[in-house]
């Protein structure tokens, strides 16, 4: 019964038809956010907890509305209160992708993606120009994570001045990848634990509140090349084929061949998956969430597999794979 837990059941009382609301705690996620059901006699709500000294709900808000008039299912916002960082949603259940992807996998990544071309439409500078670019910088003070948390705090280890330059090159060549891609909106974290199964429109979509313009090829390795659940190449290439026909006939983008979408699919997820070894041990030692440890021997072998697929980046594999490898233990 922390000081947050109690705000929020007196705002509840002030709402209509919920003076005798119930709270269970619904999920927690990589920032400050909570979340808990609430649960009335006529039906369940969640309960978004997001500290406004932390968290930008307003921008939460803007965006799911923003999805939704693309029809993507984000959850609807029944109430709201921006300053005490206070949001009612709609409840779109706990049956996660996560959960039931091994059972009917085609289905569902079939769902996903026509979900995706639809968040992809999302005009470049709508939204009163709330949403952000996913340039130079942020790429690159993403990929930093890396060494910052994974070499030195989780390794321990200092880089040499042969090490740092290749990295800086790696990098450097990572970021002119995404920049070049066509550049579309990007959810950022379109995997199997945001994506919903419900009754209509499935999936629903949730955080998305970090979605930035960006490189077409993203969201496609957050989902395929998922940090939670791991899928043979071959698969993901055939899903990736299902994605450019739904591109090439949905979005107006310049066509692009499916070589092209492969090398982007994979060095846009190694963009990715550098940033996410950063991520995850940040999580352990800064914010004393230790589980997301154990998914570490998953990115790293993303990381090794895309090292053996291009020879560009052979230098990288020669001072870096041995660090990675030892994640995978």
């Amino acid at each position: 019964m922390d000081k947050r837990y109690q705000q929020a059941l007196i705002w509840l009382q002030t709402q209509q038809s919920m003076p005798d609301a119930r709270l269970s705690v619904a999920s927690a996620d990589a920032s400050f956010r909570r979340y808990f059901r609430v649960h009335t006699a006529q039906q369940s709500y969640i309960l978004m907890d997001a500290p406004p000294d932390k968290e930008n709900s307003s921008l939460f808000v803007t965006i799911a509305q923003a999805l939704s008039r693309l029809d993507v299912h984000a959850p609807t916002i029944y109430a709201a209160d921006l300053e005490l960082g206070f949001l009612l949603l709609e409840d779109l259940g706990d049956r996660t992708y996560l959960d039931e992807l091994k059972d009917e996998p085609n289905k569902l990544y079939s769902d996903a993606l026509a979900a995706l071309v639809k968040l992809q439409h999302g005009e470049i500078n709508s939204t009163n120009n709330t949403i952000e670019t996913y340039d130079k910088n942020r790429l690159q003070s993403e990929m930093d994570l890396f060494e910052d948390w994974f070499i030195k705090r989780h390794l321990g280890l200092n880089l040499q001045p042969a090490q740092v330059a290749t990295l800086g090159r790696i990098q450097r060549y990572l970021i002119d990848t995404c920049l070049t891609q066509p550049q579309v909106w990007v959810h950022r974290d379109f995997h199997s634990r945001n994506l919903m199964i419900t009754d209509r429109n499935s999936p629903g979509v949730i955080d998305f509140q970090d979605l930035v313009v960006g490189p077409l090829a993203y969201d496609l390795a957050s989902i395929f090349k998922d940090c939670y659940i791991a899928w043979p190449r071959s698969r993901q290439l055939t899903w990736l084929r299902e994605y450019q026909q739904l591109a090439n006939d949905m979005l107006d983008l310049p066509q692009f061949s499916f070589d092209e979408l492969v090398r982007w699919y994979d060095l846009t997820g190694l963009q990715r998956h550098l940033k996410v070894l950063g991520i995850f041990c940040r999580l352990n030692y800064r914010d004393n969430k230790p589980n997301y440890l154990n998914d570490l021997p998953m990115v790293a072998n993303y990381v090794i597999e895309v090292i053996d697929l291009y020879p560009e980046l052979q230098e990288f594999g020669l001072h870096f794979r041995p660090m990675i490898e030892s994640a995978t233990a």
